[in-house]
């Protein structure tokens, strides 16, 4: 008996797509740690900097106020793995790293800064939302 309700063509997806596609609703899905690496506080500045073109570690640490060594260079780290950012060392003395995203990391970086964008831009709204709910607490 064939399907009353056919799925068209282009929409449909085949098993090994949907397995490879992700769930960050489930619990074991590696998708997860990515988001955390993406959103991370430290994550989303390294990104959002790195938009701006190559950086030496040092330069990040200076435009990223507050981060601490060990955690820039474990969010870069982070980012490196998961295919966006583009470490490269060249071989003198004093050793000299460059940090710059990949295309993939372009794409994930313009997503995060638009998010960015938007927090500062109604920062006013948000701050006083905040104050709302903290003066209906006392």
């Amino acid at each position: 008996m064939p399907n009353a309700h056919p799925v068209p063509a282009e929409s449909a997806e085949t098993l090994s797509e949907r397995l490879m596609r992700g769930n960050v609703f489930a619990e074991l899905c590696p998708s997860r740690e990515v988001l955390q690496h993406v959103t991370s506080r430290w994550g989303v500045l390294v990104l959002v900097a790195l938009l701006g073109g190559t950086h030496r570690f040092s330069d990040l640490r200076r435009k990223i106020g507050g981060v601490s060594e060990k955690m820039l260079a474990q969010t870069l780290q982070w980012l490196e793995r998961d295919g966006f950012v583009l470490r490269v060392a060249y071989p003198v003395v004093p050793p000299h790293v460059e940090y710059s995203l990949t295309p993939l990391g372009q794409e994930v970086a313009q997503r995060v800064q638009a998010l960015a964008d938007w927090i500062e831009g109604n920062l006013a709204t948000i701050l006083r939302a905040r104050g709302t709910q903290t003066e209906a607490k006392h």
